[in-house]
This record gives structure tokens, C-alpha cells and sequence, in this order.
């Protein structure tokens, strides 16, 4: 549905639009001011985002399409695909505003310290973490009184921080929201910038050269994303998805494996997935919480919206998905294999997390690449339980940091009794990346797994049986490492230094709170996002049952497209047309014409 209203291109342009208010504003007017105009911005957009998805079903699509240019339209579009991960994605940013605000005061504070201090001593000025302004001493920030360059400082940097925030919001959103390569690519690279200077400005250590690993790594991978995206666009006869939809089978054979290559592993680079994720461990250790928060939580998994939007979709057709897919599944397995094996190796609190979101990434590649409608339904599902989990880990992270001054687990322990709130939300998050009902990760695996188990059963494949086995075997790593991580910190004596210590802030554990209740809520009716998700899943093959999974076409075997379905330039919608039934053994095999292409599909 093509709509003339605008909501997405308001909830989409507003925090750019208004960022330079909030850091002229913010200098001025002092960091509440900053805190709360942010939140409302993105509030605002927040909710102008979920206004249209909520009429939209099982299925629907809402659009708001914009003449452009030589290269197609500027469009903004809701389904199921693009409405969790938009949700999420302005959902954490609306929340994590007001969580950064007295992490950053503390930060920003540290750094005025090192800067007017330093002297030039730089080994001084990375110190990853010390106590200072921690609460150590059981006393709250809100108690200190702050001299005038302090405030100027702090009144600066933090206007500045929200500036950039609120593009790095932006650029999320645009980029799953996106109808255009062109388009998708400008939004890839703007989430891309702000992030950088986020981690160069307020980030620990090594700040500078840890972003520009960052920088560079991402740019690597949206460099080789680019050359798909290049050749899709020519090759097909245009940029817009629907153009490239509809023209696919223009597109060589040849060029089609480039294509998926270059798709696959820039994404793969994004994902942070095995054998390129070096960025990824320094980038979430040394950027300031509330980002990694971002970064981890919604940031690194639209590489799998862009693999599932790209290739899935766009490039459906006989083996364009399923001769490449089981690779991406066991890249997958291998992520979630080494990610947690690697999480157990680490005492540092984010240095953990780190590694477990390369292994959530796993999950996401493996759940991709099982040729199954549960199964890419439940990895699209999984990008919000991990943004709902880690994000609560990784809050709990920087409250830990924020009250006792440092992350090195090895230095902590017994915090349970001094920080109560923190360990029950801490909990809720950590067993929402276990998969432990009636938590929202539950519901994730559950579908992921029953999707991959369905397509090794049909195919008889025992490499797709042992891959399911050793995933499986690959949750006991999740549970080990998390719960290995929570004894450390929460349980135990209380180290003679922490003994004042109490709980975080309002501010914390409000938004934790806020987090480990929508966990639980998803958990109990997942069908808040699975309706659109499985009902986009299905319309890549033609509306099928829910209990059809594609089974990837046989060499040799005839099957042959027998006529088109042709695709409306309105609508961008392909139609559906069976075109035989043949029956073996006890299934029924069915085959679709999607758009111009062949699909086939089992009923178990």
C-alpha cells in the first residue's frame, strides 16, 4: 500500500533535522535540556513509526514513495520485515537516552580530569576505567558540585554526544526502511560516521585507534556490499527493489554468484560473523556503554536484514538462495561455536558480551541459511530478543561500571545484596539470551531450530543433521558463559573496596527495567512480532500455508517455470500461480511461480 501520509519520512528526518538544536541548545541551556529534548525527538519518532505498522496485519506493507531522481524513487516502507527491526531499532534509541545521561556525566567528567591533568601523559589519558566519580563511596552523582569549566565541559561534550546520537538513530532506521539500493547504501554508511566519532570522542583506551579499525572494518564490508548493490541496480534495469524484483531473471548467472558473494560476505562483515569479526571486540570494549548498547543490540544484526531484504528477497529465484544457503548456515554454526567458546576465555564484563553477540550473530546467519520459513522467521525474531537481552547485559555492564569504577570481573563479586535491581533484571536478560521460557529468546530458538530441524528431516541431508546437532550443542556454550559471567559479579564476598556500594540510579534501572519487561512480554505472546514476520516469510513464497518450508529444486529433475507472474509497478507485489502438484511417498509437492521465478516447496 503506496500511502500519502508521512509518517516514516518525519520519524526518519526529524533527529537529523533537529540534532544542530539540540547541540546549540544543549551548550546553553545545560544537559537536562539535552537529556529530555533528545528523548522527545525520538520518542515522537518512535511512535510515528509504530502509528502505521499496527493496521498493517499479517502480510500488509505500508509505503510512502518520493520522486528522486535518475537512480528510482525515495521510499520508506513497513512489513513484516522491516517492522521489527525498525520498532527495535527506535525503541532502544529512545530508551538508551535517558540511560546515558548519568553514565555520560561520569564519563565526560573522567575525561575532563584526564585532559586537564594529562599533561601530555597519553598512557594517563587511555586509562580504561578508574573510580573516579564512582560510588564507591555509596554517594550519588547528583550530589556533586561542579565548578564552572566542568559544567562548560560537561555541557559541550554532552550536547555534542546527543548530536551525534541522534543521526546514528537516523541512519538506522533509513537503512531497514529503505526501497532503493542507492538509497539503502547513503543510510548504510550515515549510521556508519556518527558511530565512528561516537567511540573516537567518548570511547576508553585506545579510543582513536579502536575506531578507525571500526571505521575501517565497516567500510570494508559496505565497500564489497556496494559492488552487489551496483550490479543488481544495472543489471536489472534499475535501482528500486521492486524494479530488481521483477528483473532478476535479467540478471546472468554468472553475476548472480558475484552478486551473492559480495552480499554475503560484506553483511558478514557487519555481522561481525566468524573470520571477520577482529572489530568487533575492541569497538564493544572500548566504546562508551550506551553506544555499545546500540551498536550490539541493533546496528551489527541489520547485516541480517540486509542479507534476508538483498538476497532473500530481492534475488528469489531457482538456487539463488538455496545453493548458497548452506554455507551461510554452517558460517553460522561456526560463529556461534567460536563466539562462545571465546566468551568463557574473558574477565572483562563487555569483553564477554562482545563475544556473545558474535555468537548471536551465529544464530542469525544459521537461522538464515536453513531454507526454512520458521527458520529465517525465528532469525528475524532473534534480532529483537538479542536486542532485548544484550541490551539489558550491557546496561547491566554499565551500571557495574558506573557504581564501582571498573568492569574486570576478577575485582568483583557478592553484588547481588548491594545491587538488587540490577542482578534480577541482569538475570531476566541473561536468560533471555539462554533461550529459557517465557522469555522472548525462548520463543526465538524455539521457531529457529524447529525450522532447521524440518528442512534436514525433508532434505535427508546429514550435513544439515549434524549442523542442527552441533547448534544445539552451541546453546550449552550460551548458558555456560552467562551464567559463569552472573555467579562472578553477583555472588561471592563483597570485595572490602565495594562494601558502600548501592544501586544504580533511577535513570538505570528504569530503562533495565523497562527492557526485562518487554522481554517477558514477547515471551508471552510473540505473536506481537511473529505475525508480520511469518506472514513476510510466507509472501517470499507466494502466501504458502505455514506449514510449508522450501526445499531446494533438484538438478535434472525437469522442473521447468511454466509462465510469469507479472509484477504491478504499483504495488511492487508479485502474484501466485500453481502451476503443478505431484505427490511422493507421504508429502505433496508443490510448485509456485514467484514473480518470474520457480519456488519449490514440501508439505510435511
Amino acid at each position: 500500500m503506496v500511502d500519502s501520509s508521512y509518517y516514516l519520512m518525519v520519524a526518519t528526518f526529524m533527529p537529523l533535522i533537529l540534532s544542530p538544536v539540540v547541540y546549540f541548545l544543549g551548550k546553553r541551556k545545560g544537559i537536562n535540556i539535552t537529556t529530555w529534548l533528545t528523548f522527545g525527538i525520538l520518542a515522537i519518532s518512535t511512535i510515528l513509526v509504530i502509528i502505521p505498522s499496527i493496521g498493517l496485519g499479517s502480510g500488509g506493507n505500508y509505503q510512502e514513495i518520493f520522486d528522486w531522481s535518475q537512480l528510482g524513487h525515495f521510499g520508506l516502507k513497513l512489513d513484516g520485515l522491516s517492522i521489527p527491526f525498525a520498532i527495535t531499532i527506535y525503541l532502544l534509541s529512545t530508551i538508551i537516552v535517558i540511560y546515558s545521561k548519568p553514565y555520560m556525566v561520569r564519563k565526560i567528567l573522567i575525561q575532563f580530569d584526564q585532559v586537564k591533568n594529562s599533561l601530555g601523559n597519553k598512557s594517563q589519558f587511555d586509562d580504561v576505567e578508574n573510580e573516579s566519580y564512582s560510588a564507591t563511596d555509596g554517594k550519588s552523582l547528583s550530589t556533586l558540585v561542579l565548578n564552572a569549566d566542568q559544567k562548560n565541559y560537561l555541557n559541550e561534550q554532552l550536547a555534542l554526544y546527543y548530536t551525534l546520537y541522534l543521526v546514528f538513530a537516523m541512519g538506522m532506521l533509513g537503512t531497514v526502511l529503505a526501497t532503493n539500493l542507492f538509497e539503502f547504501y547513503v543510510f548504510f554508511e550515515l549510521m556508519l560516521v556518527p558511530s565512528f566519532f561516537l567511540i573516537a570522542f567518548f570511547g576508553y583506551g585506545n579510543r582513536k585507534r579502536t575506531s578507525i579499525m571500526f571505521f575501517f572494518w565497516a567500510h570494508v564490508g559496505a565497500v564489497v556490499m556496494l559492488l552487489g548493490l551496483m550490479a543488481m541496480g544495472f543489471l536489472s534495469g534499475g535501482f528500486d527493489y521492486d524494479v530488481v524484483k521483477a528483473n532478476v531473471s535479467q540478471i546472468p548467472p554468472a553475476w548472480i554468484a558475484v552478486i551473492v558473494a559480495s552480499l554475503i560476505i560484506g553483511f558478514g562483515v557487519k555481522l561481525a560473523a566468524f573470520l571477520v569479526h577482529v572489530w568487533l571486540p575492541d569497538s564493544y570494549t572500548d566504546a562508551p556503554t550506551p553506544i555499545t548498547v546500540l551498536i550490539s543490540s541493533v546496528m551489527t544484526g541489520i547485516g541480517a536484514y540486509g542479507l534476508i531484504r538483498l538476497w532473500i528477497e530481492l534475488l528469489s529465484g531457482p538456487g539463488n538462495y538455496t545453493d548458497y544457503s548452506i554455507y551461510v548456515n554452517i558460517w553460522g554454526l561456526a560463529t556461534m561455536i567460536y563466539g562462545g567458546a571465546m566468551a568463557l576465555m574473558q574477565k572483562d564484563i563487555k569483553r564477554v558480551l562482545a563475544y556473545s553477540s558474535i555468537s548471536s550473530m551465529g544464530y542469525l546467519l544459521f537461522g538464515i541459511g536453513s531454507e526454512s520459513v520458521l527458520g529465517i522467521s525465528g532469525a528475524i525474531f532473534m534480532f529483537v530478543t538479542h536486542a532485548l537481552g544484550k541490551g539489558i547485559l550491557f546496561m547491566m555492564a554499565g551500571s557495574i561500571i558506573l557504581q564501582t569504577g571498573t568492569r574486570n570481573m576478577d575485582k568483583l563479586g557478592g553484588l547481588g545484596g548491594k545491587m538488587p535491581y540490577t542482578a534480577v533484571f541482569a538475570m531476566i536478560g541473561g536468560l533471555t539470551i539462554i533461550g529459557v521460557p517465557i522469555t522472548s529468546g525462548f520463543m526465538s530458538e524455539w521457531v529457529l531450530f524447529n525450522g532447521a530441524l524440518q528442512n534436514a528431516v525433508v532434505d535427508w541431508s546429514s550435513l544439515k543433521a549434524i549442523s542442527f546437532a552441533l547448534a544445539i550443542t552451541a546453546t550449552i556454550l550460551t548458558s555456560a558463559y552467562i551464567l559463569w559471567m552472573y555467579k562472578r559479579i553477583f555472588y561471592g564476598v563483597v570485595p572490602e573496596t565495594l562494601k558502600n556500594i548501592r544501586d544504580s540510579s533511577m535513570y538505570i534501572l528504569v530503562t533495565m527495567g523497562i527492557l526485562a519487561s518487554l522481554t517477558l512480554v514477547l515471551g508471552l505472546y510473540p505473536d506481537l512480532f511473529y505475525k508480520p514476520i511469518i506472514g513476510y516469510v510466507e509472501s517470499l513464497y507466494d502466501h504458502s500455508p505455514s506449514e510449508i518450508i522450501p526445499v531446494k529444486i533438484k538438478a535434472g529433475t525437469g522442473q521447468e517455470p511454466v509462465g510469469q507472474a507479472g509484477v504491478s509497478p504499483d504495488q511492487g507485489q508479485s502474484t501466485s500461480n500453481v502451476t503443478n502438484v505431484s505427490y511422493f511417498g507421504s508429502a505433496q509437492k508443490t510448485h509456485l511461480i514467484s514473480g518470474n521465478q520457480l519456488v519449490s516447496f514440501v508439505t510435511i
